[in-house]
């Protein structure tokens, strides 16, 4: 369950450092956002999370590190959407 869980961390803290480190290099060189972007996050957030409840059910304990990696990146997703609101 330990090991379960730090996966699905590091997968989430992964997505969120990897999407943060692509916005500034973005704005670092005169980019901008894209209109509608913490809308489709958050959308994909919510497949990835519907698709980890359904594999968590559906799937035995051998999908586990594909059913964390869904959790991971619902959760980053999330965090994301999150972060950028704030």
């Amino acid at each position: 369950m330990i090991l379960r869980l730090s996966r699905i961390v590091a997968i989430a803290f992964g997505l969120a450092v990897l999407f943060a480190l692509s916005h500034q290099v973005t704005v670092a060189s005169g980019g901008e956002d894209s209109p509608g972007l913490s809308w489709a996050l958050g959308v994909l957030s919510a497949l990835f999370l519907a698709s980890a409840i359904v594999s968590e059910r559906i799937r035995g304990p051998e999908a586990n590190l594909q059913k964390d990696a869904l959790w991971g990146l619902a959760a980053g997703g999330i965090i994301v959407v999150i972060s950028r609101l704030l």
